[in-house]
């Protein structure tokens, strides 16, 4: 496939969490041109339906897809993947990477055997985490939560503004009052928006729990697609945000420091 060497990687999420992915991917691509929309409109997507998140998540990235021609598209959402990435795949001509709980590698690193898992409230219940468990578990205990307060704290933290101590003090009393919590020594941040308060959980949850997300294998899987193809940015990279450009407000730090241009309204 002929790709234009400014055709950019399209970087979706529900808000600002996949700018851990975008991290990751600009350690291994720091090169191509990358257009990250921020569903700010839609926020937040665990607390919705399946049908809801399937339905706005294929219609909007139809709708990007045809506007801005990437070469790639990357939900950097754990919840709209586990739900819609088999829709979007259908929508969409192009190569489009998921985000999963990152349950394979936690199986690998940990000593006791307990897992915790951390996750919105939508993507905890998939059938889909069920069978990343059976396939992946290794005979792992996997011990799941919802902490859809975490979301908040970390588009606020992204802001400029405190997290609450007693949202991560809620999260790791919740998951060591499960039978079995106390051996946990690994830890899957099954939301992209989670390894932005990574200080605030290890805090709460000590040196001896390892945290483990899927950005690195995101990134890396997006290489592995382009590679070989020619990158070539015009600018700084795109920030899209769906609804009120005020929603972006107080991210201007964030965006600046990681290369971004100002906010746009999609």
């Amino acid at each position: 496939m002929n790709v234009e060497a400014a055709s950019p990687i399209l970087l979706f999420d529900s808000g600002v969490g996949g700018l851990t992915v975008y991290d990751a991917l600009r350690k291994v691509l720091p090169q191509a041109p990358v257009i990250y929309a921020a569903d700010l409109a839609g926020l937040p997507y665990g607390t919705k339906t399946e049908a809801q998140i399937a339905a706005r998540v294929s219609g909007l990235l139809g709708r990007m897809a045809e506007r801005y021609q990437p070469r790639l598209a990357c939900i950097a959402c754990n919840t709209a993947s586990t739900i819609a990435l088999g829709m979007v795949r259908d929508v969409l001509e192009i190569p489009v990477v998921g985000t999963v709980p990152a349950i394979k590698p936690a199986a690998a690193l940990t000593r006791s055997g307990t897992i915790g898992l951390v996750g919105t409230e939508a993507t905890i219940r998939q059938a889909y985490v069920d069978d990343l468990e059976s396939r992946f578990g290794n005979g792992t205990r996997l011990l799941r939560i919802a902490a859809p307060g975490l979301v908040e704290a970390a588009e606020a933290k992204l802001r400029g503004r405190a997290v609450d101590p007693a949202l991560i003090a809620d999260v790791h009393d919740r998951l060591a009052a499960m039978p079995g919590g106390e051996a946990i020594d690994t830890l899957v941040l099954a939301c992209t928006h989670f390894p932005l308060l990574a200080k605030e959980l290890a805090a709460a949850f000590g040196p001896q729990v390892t945290q483990v997300d899927g950005a690195e294998g995101i990134a890396r899987r997006i290489a592995d697609l382009l590679e070989g193809q020619d990158f070539a940015s015009t600018g700084p990279d795109r920030f899209l945000v769906t609804g009120p450009l005020a929603g972006a407000a107080g991210l201007e730090a964030a965006l600046t420091a990681r290369g971004f241009g100002p906010a746009e309204a999609f």
